[in-house]
């Protein structure tokens, strides 16, 4: 008898095909008040779930008494309560590979579009207010040369690294739970504290997960250790940044300006000071947001998900305490 499989995430037809073949599949296409309850309405006979940016807590998922796998759309976790899911011996896999060198180059992408003011003077050209060449107080700095700090080495933070040494000249420094002699030789990286890579790095880069210790990680103290010329960039998750301190280190000129693609709540409220500020770069959380990336985002997520129903070892398997109580 197939499995049932619970999707709040919508699939290219090959893979809600190959789905099909081997479950019995339930699509919830969004997930809005009436949604959410077709979810609540199908959890209680669902083996599996997979989907991504829901908050799946205690509470939906004890409406699952026999779920035994959740595949994630995503690299973070952070929307799951790990204890929870070991207690009950649920699987839950993520897409950690796939999405490495799109993430990094949306990373890049910020980096130069803040140094030289992308955003800001393609405005002023849209709205008609090109009427000679721009002066001094339009100009942007290079990036090239320029010292890379990136908080958290991980595969994000690797290829971040790789684009800046090799393609732009740039020095980079990081900041990890531990040294990476690796890292060191092939980029000729060095490893500094938190504090002095802030203030050495003209770009600190944020990269890392989200977790009850980098929570809240970079805030008022830390912005203050910046040097005024100094470009913040976070592609990690947004409440790693105390959001209101950011504004503030923007205002006062304690960093030359910001370059994010994640926020302390998403979407970003239309009416944020962030969006007031010149020397900033929004981007709706698109860092793996690519046609191609997408796709292998969810065949990853198939593919685990079909491994877990089928008694095997999901490839990218995060909670492995629950695979050893199996």
């Amino acid at each position: 008898m197939k499995k049932q499989v619970v999707l709040y995430k919508k699939l290219s037809a090959p893979l809600m095909a190959r789905l099909h073949e081997q479950a019995q599949v339930t699509l919830i296409d969004n997930l809005n008040a009436e949604g959410l309850k077709l979810l609540r309405e199908a959890l209680p006979s669902a083996h599996g779930l997979l989907g991504a940016s829901l908050k799946l807590d205690a509470e939906l998922l004890d409406l699952a008494p026999h779920l035994k796998a959740i595949a994630s759309v995503s690299v973070g976790v952070d929307n799951y309560d790990i204890d929870y899911l070991n207690r009950r011996q649920i699987l839950l896999s993520n897409t950690p590979d796939v999405l490495t060198e799109t993430t990094a180059d949306t990373g890049f992408a910020l980096i130069l579009a803040t140094a030289r003011r992308l955003v800001e003077l393609a405005n002023l050209v849209r709205a008609g207010q090109w009427s000679r060449n721009i002066g001094p107080a339009h100009f942007g700095s290079d990036v090239h040369g320029k010292t890379l700090g990136i908080i958290g080495m991980g595969r994000i933070g690797e290829a971040l690294a790789q684009r800046g040494h090799f393609g732009f000249g740039m020095p980079i420094l990081y900041h990890s739970h531990s040294a990476k002699p690796a890292v060191e030789q092939r980029f000729n990286a060095q490893y500094r504290s938190l504090s002095d890579l802030l203030q050495q790095a003209d770009f600190v880069c944020l990269t890392l997960p989200l977790t009850a210790e980098t929570e809240g990680l970079i805030g008022a103290e830390q912005f203050a250790l910046m040097r005024p010329e100094s470009i913040f960039i976070n592609i990690s998750r947004g409440k790693v940044v105390d959001e209101t301190a950011l504004i503030e280190a923007l205002r006062q000129g304690q960093i030359r300006a910001a370059g994010l693609d994640v926020f302390e709540r998403e979407p970003l409220a239309h009416d944020s000071p962030l969006l007031q500020l010149n020397n900033v770069v929004a981007t709706p959380h698109i860092g793996s947001a690519t046609h191609e990336t997408r796709e292998a985002m969810a065949r990853c997520a198939v593919d685990n998900l079909l491994a877990a129903l089928a008694g095997e070892r999901p490839a990218n398997l995060v909670n492995g305490q629950a695979w050893k109580a199996h």
